[in-house]
């Protein structure tokens, strides 16, 4: 039984974003100081993503592991009220996924997607992401970040992150 009135559940959801979430502002914050610039929540394209790289042709989602269902992760759990209710609203949210990846792909963008709780290490999440856009660019002259710098570019993004959290509560 849900222990909140109808109109204290309805002002709680309403503060949940879809646009500019930490985790979000984490992953264009390292991208960012990489050298990466990119557009944001691009509405020409299936299911506006929440970062795009024109340049390399690539699309980033990051999503919440509860919304998207993120497969064996212990956040993406089944509200023990309205079950049905909910059990409906993540088949939808994971099927739009799923047919928004499909579009893309088929226009010819790489399609990345960040979940939430990788974030909790954001220099592997960071390595992935520059390993998935230099692969393209293996010829060119890029300059891929040292090791130090790497870690060091991601430990600023997840103190900043970790002090926005704790001024947020």
């Amino acid at each position: 039984m849900d222990t909140m009135t109808p109109e204290e559940r309805s002002i709680l959801m309403g503060k949940i974003r879809g646009k500019n979430t930490k985790p979000e502002l984490l992953v264009r914050s390292m991208l960012h100081r990489c050298g990466y610039r990119y557009s944001l929540h691009n509405k020409a394209l299936p299911g506006k993503p929440d970062i795009v790289l024109r340049k390399h042709k690539t699309v980033v989602f990051v999503h919440g592991c509860f919304w998207h269902r993120h497969p064996d992760c212990k956040v993406a759990s089944m509200p023990k009220s309205n079950t049905a209710f909910w059990q409906d609203k993540f088949e939808r949210n994971v099927a739009n996924d799923k047919k928004h990846r499909r579009a893309l792909e088929t226009l010819g963008w790489k399609v990345i997607v960040v979940w939430a709780c990788e974030l909790k290490d954001p220099e592997k999440v960071l390595r992935r992401l520059l390993k998935e856009l230099t692969a393209e660019r293996a010829d060119e002259k890029f300059r891929y970040p040292p090791a130090e710098e790497t870690l060091l570019i991601a430990a600023e993004a997840k103190a900043k992150y970790i002090t926005q959290r704790k001024k947020r509560r």
